[in-house]
């Protein structure tokens, strides 16, 4: 195994590259797919350590593998990137590749949370993420309190009236709305009632923000969107920077969930993530060409996007991220219907859930990928039926604007 440290790069382009190299005795330029269930010892005495813990190295996939290892480097490598810890040295982190995002947030959950224990997060999250705490947790005895986050009096609020909260759960940017959460604030606060903080930093990725400069405890992703960035791959990631908690605990709990990745998915996203910064500012470029220019079209009463200076937290977002993104959203004056008409005309844009991938994809979060809410809890999470999400891509910025142009006219209004 190559213990030669990697060096400390001037920039994040660098890292986004050369993070990672193969710890194989052949030295491969790119990081080989490790397609093996189990590996060999060379001895007895080697298994039997390698099982303590006492000698590192590989035994099982599902516990670990070295193309996903790779990953976990590299992605660790990028949210550290520039940081240091208490001490000033190099911030380390420890991450875990698992099969999805929503794999991630168990191993979160289920290795820090109890029966009896609470968690505080906000009214708009994801879709999966709200069923998750409010229909799973439940059924472990963890009870989860949804509120608006940006409030921070109705934060301290929650956090005295249930002293069980062990955990506050931040989405920001959030899904689809695009409202921002104050990081630094959150954990501030949290750390006066010794709470833990998580974030969910899959819109921004580490490119855009760094959530551990702001003092969060962990961060996960679902790699699947910006980090893969192709649509080909199915994945997630925890990381956190209690090394102790997460060699142990996360680890533990990591291993009997069984949501590990595999090396092929973890070899598509270490070749997607040697284009993140690229691609993340040619998202962000697009997205506030595209909001600029629906912002004024007559079809459209609202768009949701923080690059924008009316967005509620426009100065918020200039603050913690270094670009807005390439996730908005726009809510149509014709409702339902006039968004079926849009979504069917549209010609080159991509009609698809997720985000994150290189083409523009666009949904109705009402009817995909907020459905299993129900309609009170979207309409109080500001998710009308004319509501279209638009994950901006990397196309010609001229295309998608003339794509947007004739799926809004002729009955769009």
């Amino acid at each position: 195994m190559n213990t030669e440290p990697l060096p400390r790069f001037e920039d994040v382009y660098s890292a986004a590259i050369h993070g990672v190299s193969d710890e194989g005795s052949l030295h491969s330029h790119a990081i080989p797919i490790y397609a093996t269930s189990t590996f060999v010892f060379d001895s007895a005495e080697q298994g039997m350590n390698r099982f303590a813990g006492s000698e590192p190295g590989y035994i099982y996939s599902r516990f670990a593998n070295p193309t996903t290892a790779a990953a976990e480097r590299l992605i660790a490598s990028l949210e550290a990137f520039g940081l240091n810890d208490a001490h000033s040295s190099p911030l380390q982190l420890k991450a875990l590749l698992h099969a999805s995002g929503q794999g991630a947030l168990s191993t979160l959950c289920f290795s820090l949370l109890n029966n009896g224990d609470q968690v505080l997060t906000n009214t708009a999250l994801y879709g999966g993420t709200h069923e998750f705490f409010a229909y799973l947790l439940p059924k472990s005895g963890i009870q989860t309190h949804f509120t608006d986050l940006s409030d921070l009096h109705a934060v301290d609020q929650a956090l005295k009236q249930h002293p069980a909260i062990k955990l506050i759960h931040i989405e920001t940017p959030t899904n689809p709305l695009m409202g921002c959460t104050d990081i630094e604030a959150i954990c501030k606060l949290a750390a006066t009632y010794g709470i833990k903080v998580s974030i969910d930093n899959t819109f921004a990725t580490p490119y855009l923000q760094q959530p551990f400069a702001f003092g969060v405890d962990f961060v996960y992703h679902s790699t699947t969107k910006f980090l893969n960035g192709h649509g080909t791959a199915i994945g997630g990631v925890l990381l956190g920077k209690d090394l102790d908690f997460m060699n142990t605990t996360a680890t533990k709990t990591f291993k009997l969930l069984g949501a590990n990745s595999n090396a092929f998915d973890a070899f598509l996203l270490i070749n997607g993530i040697k284009t993140l910064p690229l691609r993340m500012q040619r998202h962000s470029a697009n997205a506030q060409q595209v909001a600029a220019w629906l912002d004024e079209h007559p079809a459209v009463a609202k768009v949701n996007y923080n690059g924008l200076s009316t967005h509620p937290d426009h100065a918020l977002s200039a603050r913690q991220m270094r670009a807005p993104g390439a996730v908005l959203s726009f809510e149509l004056k014709g409702g339902l219907e006039a968004g079926k008409h849009f979504i069917n005309r549209l010609r080159m844009c991509t009609r698809a859930v997720s985000l994150g991938t290189v083409d523009t994809l666009i949904s109705h979060p009402a009817s995909m990928s907020h459905a299993i809410m129900k309609p009170e809890e979207r309409l109080k999470a500001g998710i009308t039926d004319g509501l279209i999400r638009m994950s901006v891509g990397i196309e010609a910025v001229e295309d998608i604007l003339a794509d947007l142009k004739q799926a809004l006219s002729d009955g769009s209004r």
